[in-house]
């Protein structure tokens, strides 16, 4: 578990680094269980200022592992994979995150991104939210937060369309802060950690904290019918064939069941 994800510390800035290059990134299980073990473990630590999520080889994630997830959609009562509860943790850790996006984020790698309190992209990254082609319905949770980054019409295109969009576009509607190059990339990420991470901790703190309580009327909705059709959705034949399709490079034949 402990290969998933690489953590380095230096001044301030813990950097972790989605180390599944020959996969792309995928989130599988291993991956949730190594970020939520590293997450607590900064949590604790008082001379961390900002967390950096880069990733290794040349896509930032490319999502969740779909082998693995074929697989848990043939099994019956299939567990919570904890990938949800991983972003709200992320996004509600105390040191102020950074997405640092030298490649492609797509679905859940978009997601993840979505969780960090800033977002840097090279210009060559892609952003996708793909589940509608995979058959598959869109989380309450990430659908607040795309509505809260980037606003109900552009979530709509971005959701209903599920085709990605170039880093330019991406900035366009808000959904990065910066792009640029990807040889300066690196740079500029670094150089915005250490202009946070030079402030006052109490400060960016009370920051933060801030903010997500001016965003906590989305945590009084309730969501359970919402959640209920979710979960409908993603044991459906079509997200199977979605999935079996992607795995195969086809296009999917959908049948609305």
């Amino acid at each position: 578990m402990a290969d998933e994800i690489l953590c380095s510390i230096q001044d301030g800035i813990a950097t972790l680094t989605l180390n599944r290059p020959e996969k792309r990134n995928a989130i599988n299980q291993a991956m949730v269980e190594s970020l939520t073990a590293h997450f607590n473990d900064l949590e604790q630590h008082r001379d961390i200022r900002v967390v950096v999520i880069r990733g290794a080889g040349k896509v930032f994630c490319a999502g969740r592992d779909l082998r693995e997830m074929g697989q848990q959609q043939n099994a019956e009562g299939t567990a919570r994979t904890g990938v949800v509860e991983l972003f709200h943790q992320l996004e509600a850790l105390r040191h102020p995150s950074i997405a640092m996006m030298h490649g492609d984020a797509l679905a859940g790698g978009c997601e993840m991104a979505l969780h960090c309190d800033l977002r840097l992209a090279a210009d060559v990254a892609r952003f996708g939210m793909p589940l509608a082609r995979l058959g598959l319905s869109v989380p309450f949770e990430l659908t607040c937060k795309l509505i809260e980054v980037i606003g109900t019409a552009f979530t709509k295109q971005f959701l209903l369309t599920a085709q990605p969009i170039d880093a330019t576009r991406a900035y366009e509607i808000g959904l990065v802060h910066q792009v640029v190059s990807a040889a300066d990339l690196e740079q500029a990420t670094y150089t915005m950690a250490r202009a946070i991470a030079g402030n006052a901790p109490l400060a960016l703190q009370g920051i933060k904290t801030t903010i997500q309580r001016a965003l906590s009327l989305r945590e009084q909705i309730a969501h359970a019918d919402l959640d209920a059709l979710i979960e409908r959705t993603r044991r459906s034949a079509d997200a199977r064939e979605g999935v079996r399709a992607w795995l195969e490079k086809r296009p999917p034949v959908f049948r609305g069941e």
